[in-house]
């Protein structure tokens, strides 16, 4: 296993307001020789002010040289972390400040586990992504990877949208509901799970299909391999907009005629494991 030299650490400013926990974590890894460089997940509000204390890098010149990043949040933080440490081939450990802190291996009170990367003392899961486009006429409006979801929903009008879903251009479900939720197995145990999907093991290879709140009792969740290629569109006497969310991300307007298509990606997230514990043990720890 590669000891890590140099880190970029990523704390969630909202979460850890006092920057308590990145400034523990720091000292720490600093004394074991570690080269540490702090950077913002994403951009805050301009009311919003830094410690003056602390510097902060560009994530896009720091992380390309990095051994590994360290994200301080919730979920939705690693999960937008994920994508650009993904595209440079960075594995991931994520430190939990959040509420569920679902894919995070640390809690905020285990940092002294820290050290343990620069020994090698670690391993990495290997996380499916998916690879999601929308296509309009002969033009390419979309194209982004996921770690745990793509979601077309309605609008905020209280009115259902109709839906073809295809796996592989032959139909899998036709229905008028909320939305539908096309998850990876990671992705099993989050807004999927909460629309009555199954929870899936992360090690699978699977694409999940959950619609929300379908008005068809026939419209259930399937299970597909994850060699299949699903499309979304809306249906034949669709009139509303939906909307696609790629892991929470910002919404695209999608019009009759638009196809959203999603298969499995070749980009893998690899999260650092510091833990022998399996994953019903963090589902006997989170969900009771």
């Amino acid at each position: 296993m590669k000891l890590l030299k140099k880190v970029v650490m990523t704390p969630n400013p909202y979460r850890d307001k006092s920057f308590s926990t990145v400034r523990a974590a720091v000292e720490i890894l600093r004394a074991a020789g570690v080269e540490v460089k702090l950077c913002l997940p994403f951009e805050v509000d301009r009311s919003y002010t830094l410690p003056k204390d602390l510097r902060f890098s560009r994530l896009d010149r720091e992380l390309p040289e990095a051994d590994a990043v360290i994200c301080f949040g919730g979920d939705g933080t690693i999960l937008h972390m994920a994508k650009a440490a993904t595209r440079c081939g960075k594995p991931v450990l994520g430190v939990n400040i959040g509420t569920m802190g679902f894919m995070a291996e640390l809690e905020s009170t285990e940092l002294d586990q820290l050290p343990r990367l620069t020994t090698g003392d670690f391993t990495l899961d290997s996380r499916m992504m998916l690879d999601v486009s929308v296509q309009r006429g002969r033009d390419i409006l979309f194209h982004d990877i996921c770690l745990n979801d793509a979601v077309v929903t309605k609008g905020a009008v209280a009115r259902i949208i109709q839906l073809a879903v295809k796996c592989d251009g032959v139909e899998c479900l036709e229905f008028g509901g909320d939305g539908l939720i096309i998850a990876t197995p990671t992705g099993s145990t989050a807004y999927s799970l909460s629309a009555g999907g199954p929870i899936v093991e992360p090690e699978a290879a699977n694409i999940l299909i959950t619609p929300i709140c379908a008005h068809d009792v026939g419209s259930r969740c399937v299970v597909a391999s994850d060699q299949r290629v699903v499309t979304v569109s809306l249906g034949k006497n669709a009139r509303r907009n939906a909307f696609l969310s790629v892991d929470g991300g910002k919404a695209l307007r999608l019009e009759a005629g638009d196809v959203a298509t999603v298969r499995k990606s070749q980009l893998v997230t690899k999260l650092i494991r510091l833990k022998s514990r399996s994953f019903y043990d963090v589902l006997n720890m989170k969900f009771k």
